[in-house]
């Protein structure tokens, strides 16, 4: 499934938009670049429909592709990731969200952090992603 990032300038600084519903709502961007930083919201492994994948690891998989989508959108590759953070409902089932992490970070390893929430904006998502990256090239 792809993910329809679109950006724009504003005060010096390149802002990314994946069309959410809370993002004009909370006034913020998917990700923002400021010079060679980038900087990604809290993604949720929410579907281009509206619909949420059933499981954890679907969810994560997910929320890591709306995060590398705004990342490249704004001229960053996964390599370009310094730093990540996991929040999820379901901290028991860290292992599946290690597992998805690990299959697109294991060789890039980011500073990373998961923690155990009681809930996120919508009852259906069970994950949410930031990330930071660096460009040095």
């Amino acid at each position: 499934m792809s993910v329809n990032i679109t950006t724009f300038t504003q005060n010096g600084r390149i802002h990314a938009s994946s069309g959410s519903k809370w993002e004009p709502k909370m006034g913020y961007s998917r990700a923002v670049r400021a010079g060679n930083l980038i900087f990604v919201t809290g993604s949720v492994g929410i579907n281009s429909d509206g619909t949420y994948p059933a499981t954890l690891s679907g969810q994560a998989e997910r929320s890591i592709e709306i995060v590398l989508a705004a990342i490249s959108a704004l001229g960053g590759k996964p390599t370009d990731v310094v730093r990540t953070r996991i929040y999820t409902t379901n901290i028991s089932q860290w292992e599946q969200v290690a597992q998805v992490h690990g299959k697109v970070f294991g060789d890039i390893r980011p500073a990373t952090t998961i923690v155990g929430i009681s809930r996120l904006i919508d009852d259906a998502a069970m994950i949410e992603i930031e990330a930071d990256a660096v460009i040095l090239d």
